[in-house]
């Protein structure tokens, strides 16, 4: 699945309800709260900190895509193209850094 099409199989699912996308400053307090949960159960499992007895287990996917979705609602909600952006922003990292690290060697 490309992203635009993530972007608008969000704004259709957004679309039903009539409250729509939340105001930018609520959606970055979401992106906070998801992010701070994704770091939680790295913590949890490469961290110093385990799992309580009897906490349940977390998944590291889930909540990676937690993070996306609202990623996605602020991209829709401000009108702009991710897919685009992150093209870009691949440039950028393949111009800038190309030489920054030790390449591995290719067969």
């Amino acid at each position: 699945m490309e992203i635009k099409d993530m972007q608008q199989e969000v704004d259709q699912w957004i679309s039903q309800f009539e409250e729509g996308y939340w105001h930018p400053l609520a959606m970055l307090a979401r992106m906070t709260e998801e992010v701070g949960e994704l770091a939680r159960e790295v913590n949890h499992l490469y961290g110093q900190k385990p799992k309580k007895s009897g906490e349940k287990e977390g998944n590291l996917a889930l909540e990676l895509a937690d993070i996306l979705f609202i990623i996605i609602c602020m991209a829709n909600s401000l009108d702009l193209d991710i897919e685009t952006a992150f093209k870009e922003m691949m440039k950028k990292y393949r111009q800038r850094d190309s030489e920054r690290w030790t390449r591995k060697n290719q067969p």
